[in-house]
């Protein structure tokens, strides 16, 4: 990822904003045949043979509140996503936030996080919480606004079309540099959540931190992940989707494919190339559009066996 250390360029805030325009766009996501696939929001579309049974947008680390380089308007870098999301030429059925909905978890945080995703032309939205969402108050604020029909701290699952999708949670007492947890009461959950279905049905799971690990050192990961896993290796395609990590990163294991999200706020380092994580400063106000976006899937029943393939937004 380019850097640079010349804060002297002259781009006011008009200028800025211009440059930003790409920045809340990301990945139209489709499954076709139970493949899924991507392409970059406002790269042409495909034919309709490609538009599949129905479509759902994920959108992470939102991370309203945060008011720093490189982004000072987050606010402004979300409502474009959504312009985007509104601008595809299928209504995406579902929305799935994968976390960092906040910065601080302060209720006008949380206010304007939904009054933005109110704007959506999207279908019903489901939300897991990150770490920021739930350090201020054990949870409670997020709780209140998003825990309906969930349980814990905002596990779940519901179906849609053929399509299992699982909301887990493994931001509880995340401390800065330590991994992930799922612990023992969602794991119980889990293992009889999936009882009941077919090896056949596809899975799609979506978390905040990963639940591969990406990068240890920096906390990239989920200490009890492979548990949950296990649980779901019987099924012939499953899809892990999470976001805390600002970037793209892919992995194929087997059944599962791994697929980090972009932030809508602010891009981090690549994994080892800093001293920590965190948002990455002086960065180029034209550079931002492959950094960051989001993600929207099609899904269409067929072959059991998924795949993801990402463009940059470039």
């Amino acid at each position: 990822m380019n850097q640079t250390n010349d804060n002297n360029d002259g781009v006011d805030r008009r200028g800025f904003l211009k440059c930003m325009a790409w920045v809340g766009t990301g990945m139209i996501w489709t499954m076709r045949g139970g493949v899924l696939r991507s392409r970059a929001f406002g790269a042409d579309a495909p034919g309709n043979s490609d538009r599949g049974d129905f479509s759902f947008v994920q959108i992470s680390d939102s991370h309203i509140g945060f008011a720093k380089e490189p982004n000072k308007d987050v606010t402004a870098t979300l409502k474009l996503a959504i312009d985007r999301i509104n601008a595809l030429p299928a209504r995406p059925e579902l929305l799935l936030h994968t976390g960092d909905l906040t910065h601080l978890s302060k209720p006008e945080e949380f206010d304007t996080v939904e009054q933005v995703l109110r704007g959506a032309k999207a279908g019903e939205r489901f939300y897991v919480p990150g770490e920021h969402d739930v350090f201020a108050d054990d949870a409670k604020a997020y709780l209140e606004r998003y825990g309906k029909g969930t349980r814990g701290l905002g596990w779940r699952s519901f179906d849609h079309k053929g399509v299992h999708f699982i909301g887990l949670v493994n931001v509880a007492n995340l401390k800065p540099g330590g991994l992930g947890t799922l612990g023992t009461e969602q794991l119980d959950w889990l293992k009889k959540d999936l009882e009941g279905l077919g090896d056949s049905t596809p899975l799609v799971v979506y978390a905040h931190v990963p639940l591969w690990t990406v990068y240890p050192k920096w906390g990239w990961g989920t200490q009890d992940a492979e548990v949950a896993l296990g649980l779901m290796k019987r099924f012939g395609a499953v899809t892990v989707l999470n976001g805390h990590v600002h970037q793209v990163l892919q992995k194929t294991e087997g059944n599962v494919t791994f697929h980090t999200g972009r932030s809508t706020a602010f891009p981090q380092p690549e994994p080892g190339k800093a001293e920590s994580p965190g948002p990455m400063k002086n960065v180029d106000a034209g550079k931002l559009r492959s950094m960051l976006g989001l993600a929207s899937v099609r899904y269409a029943q067929g072959v059991n066996t998924l795949a993801v393939v990402d463009s940059t937004l470039e």
